[in-house]
């Protein structure tokens, strides 16, 4: 354990600059542009998980996830939907010609669609929110919010985790690590808020936070729930004392999703 929490340390100490230098001063390209890279390393992580010894699958996973990506975040006008339909109708006439049973080759088209569509098409929102108006400010808020509470749910859950959240999906998370989770994320909520969003008020910016804090923690159990049903413990181990690409990009796909769709509704 105490390996593994100096490899987090670290790898956090290496990380968190590049990101804060990323969000508040890199140009909007080269954010979109990393978030691509991210995405293509999480769907691959993904379909090795869920589909292990299918190479023209999980490559053929890849390449429709990432053609999501880039039909959400450059949209042509005008041919939205065209475009995703013609993306669809690619991917089921390509299975049909892929060797296997029928039920085989439509079990692998699900977790091919279910990977692509959660990792291609729900990531590219940060760089929606991204390009909202004020928003390196909100990518930061909404990190702040889901980084403050994973370490906080880590932190109370070693120190005071007795009673078992959700066993059959993650033996490891326990309620009282998940109420560190929402604590954490208040708190850094609250505090963000006042430095990155002063004209909001504290109501809304704590019920945002509560609601970032629960979608970051389903975020992390639905990732936990693909692991568990193939018997991984970690997507991968590109971060050390992370795991993954996906393992750290988990509590976060909801969250941009939510507050990039708020946001737009209620304040646009």
């Amino acid at each position: 354990m105490e390996q593994n929490l100096r490899s987090r340390l670290a790898t956090g100490l290496v990380a968190v600059p590049l990101l804060i230098f990323l969000i508040g001063w890199g140009e909007p390209w080269l954010f979109t542009g990393i978030l691509f890279l991210l995405t293509a390393g999480a769907l691959r992580e993904y379909f090795v998980i869920t589909l292990p010894g299918c190479g023209r699958e999980q490559i053929l996973g890849v390449i429709f996830g990432v053609l999501l990506f880039l039909w959400i975040v450059l949209p042509a006008p005008g041919v939205s939907e065209i475009g995703l339909g013609f993306l669809l109708v690619g991917l089921f006439s390509t299975y049909l010609i892929l060797g296997g049973g029928p039920e085989e080759k439509l079990r692998r088209l699900a977790w091919t669609v279910l990977g692509a569509f959660y990792l291609g098409y729900l990531l590219p929102y940060w760089v929606l929110l991204f390009r909202l108006p004020n928003g390196r400010a909100w990518v930061f808020f909404v990190l702040a919010v889901i980084m403050a509470g994973d370490t906080a749910a880590f932190a109370v859950g070693k120190r005071f985790g007795r009673s078992k959240l959700a066993p059959e999906l993650s033996p490891g998370k326990t309620v009282e690590g998940a109420w560190g989770y929402v604590a954490g994320s208040l708190i850094a909520g609250s505090g963000a808020a006042k430095f990155l969003v002063p004209d909001w008020s504290g109501m809304e910016i704590l019920a945002l936070s509560l609601m970032l804090s629960l979608l970051g923690q389903l975020g992390d159990l639905f990732e936990s729930w693909l692991k568990r049903a193939f018997a991984v413990k970690d997507s991968g181990a590109l971060l050390p004392g992370h795991g993954g690409l996906l393992d750290r990009l988990d509590s976060l796909v909801f969250p941009a999703v939510v507050t990039t769709t708020y946001l737009k509704l209620f304040h646009p």
